[in-house]
């Protein structure tokens, strides 16, 4: 009888130790490492190119056969090995510049991957791309679905069809809202999720935002070679169309500062039989597996405190930022305490921000040690006069005025809250699109609210006119303040009130690329301040105010140097 419990127990003892499981393992097949994770998903990788060239889900084939899913474009030459680590192997392909890491967990349909790298891609971006068969998963994101379309209508990337404008662009979610989007089909669902501190060594802080989803069809790609994707949505796929899902880790796409080096990650491409999955994930696994740059939260540290001092209607948006060359983090501050908790940091020096929305109020230095947890307070130190008028708040967003209203769209499966979401339309449409309002406008103040007044002012298409009446005591020095968000091609206002006009100010420090036209208000929030002399405002009849965009640079229409306007005020 002892015999036997003995045997039981060094049985049941051995089972923890070294598990031996019949389906989990990896087999060596001519070029390939074929991984079976036992849990509906086998997944093989080009041992050579690091590519991956098959994704069985449940006998399902998610993987395009055409083109395979990989970092950037494929990594070319990038030798690979593999390790089994107890439950989990890991696959390890190497350039000199880049380690892409695979690792596949016993039981669990997913590819876990880390990438590390010591230096930008030639292609100036850094993403994980799965390229899925849209024949088996069909099921994208509307604003974004190309089909009949017969040509762009900006650079390769913007599309119209039946008169609506479409793009890759349009499935954007800012990083702080985006640990989890995917694509689905008949009992399959392939879900990118950036869990805990996977943004880390992004760029562009809590509120950039990139390409989701996308998708391809030969067609398409013959008429404008330069497309990678675009995307779909729930019609049938085209004969040899590509449902693509994205991990971007950084972009040129409105980038607003320097890349950072070393691990991005650790993500996941989960799949499911359709449902969207947690991003609440366990990551300590990672902590054995010997990654480069790797720090496990023994090793980071914790910053904790109150934000406070912003007016209570903006209690539930104030967010709390750290940033250094290296890293990255954010939380949302408690709405009913002010209350902040931090993710796991780590170690170093970082600039601690305070967002009003997404308008930087507060701004202080933190140091950050491992193992330790500070608490640094923080409160808004935002001017906030006494008005004679505003238009908007000033919140680094153009929410609110014409053409950035919200609407109802389909983001079900990028912003996992319900069957209906709500954005705004720049979001998710081209400044041209039929459904946008006409942008020329003259409001009064008074007579008009903020939703008249365009949220963008284009060189080539017209100016802002603000009208507004002022009594005898308000007719002195007086102080206008312009808020902008984001600013193309060297975009700045100047302003002309009645007879006279403004200073010149000079091309703003602005990111170098496309931005409203690509579904993004967000670049440098700039205060312009304009001191208006006494005499200019009149106390008979109305003042004329006309905001007009400057710059050395043209273009046409939408191209045009542009500002995308956060609020305005006179005081």
């Amino acid at each position: 009888m002892f015999r036997r419990t003995l045997l039981s127990a060094s049985l049941l003892l051995a089972s923890f130790i070294a598990p031996s499981f019949a389906g989990f393992g990896v087999k060596e097949s001519g070029n390939s490492f074929v991984v079976d994770t036992d849990g509906g998903l086998v997944f093989t990788v080009n041992k050579q190119s690091g590519d991956i060239t098959s994704m069985l889900y449940n006998g399902i084939q998610a993987q395009d056969q055409t083109k395979f899913s990989h970092i950037g474009s494929g990594l070319g030459n990038a030798p690979c090995s593999w390790t089994k680590i107890g439950n989990y192997i890991k696959i390890t392909c190497t350039t000199s510049t880049l380690t892409q890491y695979y690792v596949a967990q016993y039981k669990n349909p997913a590819i876990h991957m880390a990438t590390y790298i010591t230096a930008e891609p030639s292609v100036g971006e850094l993403r994980f791309i799965a390229r899925l068969n849209r024949a088996t998963i069909p099921n994208g994101y509307g604003a974004a679905n190309i089909a009949g379309s017969s040509g762009a209508i900006e650079g390769s990337d913007v599309f119209t069809v039946s008169g609506q404008t479409r793009s890759k662009f349009y499935s954007s979610k800012q990083f702080i809202d985006d640990q989890v989007h995917g694509v689905t089909g008949p009992g399959i669902g392939a879900y990118m999720i950036i869990p805990g501190t996977g943004y880390e060594s992004s760029s562009g802080g809590p509120f950039f935002r990139d390409t989701l989803i996308a998708s391809i069809t030969k067609a398409v790609s013959t008429m404008a070679s330069r497309i990678q994707s675009q995307a779909a949505h729930t019609d049938s796929p085209s004969p040899g169309s590509i449902q693509e899902l994205y991990y971007y880790m950084n972009s040129g796409h409105t980038q607003t500062e320097a890349y950072r080096m070393g691990l991005h990650g650790p993500y996941l491409l989960q799949f499911t039989t359709g449902s969207a999955p947690s991003a609440n994930i366990n990551l300590a696994f990672w902590d054995g597996l010997g990654i480069k740059g790797y720090v496990p939260v023994s090793g980071r540290g914790y910053a904790k405190g109150k934000a406070s001092g912003v007016p209570s209607n903006f209690a539930n948006l104030v967010v709390v930022a750290w940033s250094n060359s290296a890293a990255q983090y954010w939380a949302r501050a408690d709405a009913s305490t002010g209350n902040y908790y931090s993710p796991a940091m780590k170690p170093g020096t970082y600039t601690m921000t305070m967002y009003k929305s997404e308008l930087a109020v507060a701004t202080t230095t933190v140091n950050i040690g491992a193992g330790q947890t500070i608490t640094a307070n923080i409160k808004s130190t935002e001017a906030t006069p006494a008005v004679i008028w505003q238009l908007g708040e000033f919140d680094g967003t153009p929410r609110g005025f014409l053409n950035a209203e919200l609407v109802y769209s389909d983001y079900m499966r990028i912003y996992q809250t319900s069957n209906m979401s709500i954005s705004s339309m720049i979001e998710t449409m081209h400044p041209s699109d039929k459904r946008m309002h006409e942008w020329p406008r003259t409001i009064t103040i008074g007579q008009q609210g903020e939703g008249y007044f365009p949220m963008a002012i284009f060189k080539a298409i017209a100016p802002a006119v603000i009208r507004f009446s002022v009594d005898s005591s308000q007719t002195g020095a007086r102080t206008l303040q312009i808020g902008i968000t984001l600013a193309f091609a060297g975009g700045r206002p100047q302003v002309t009130i009645n007879n006279w006009t403004g200073p010149t100010y000079s091309p703003p420090d602005q990111p170098n690329s496309r931005g409203v036209t690509r579904g993004t208000w967000r670049g440098n929030n700039i205060m312009y301040t304009i001191n208006i002399p006494a005499g200019v405002l009149v106390s008979t009849g109305r003042n004329v105010l006309t905001i007009t965009v400057i710059s050395g640079s043209s273009g046409d229409a939408y191209l045009s140097p542009n500002i995308v306007v956060d609020a305005i005020r006179l005081y």
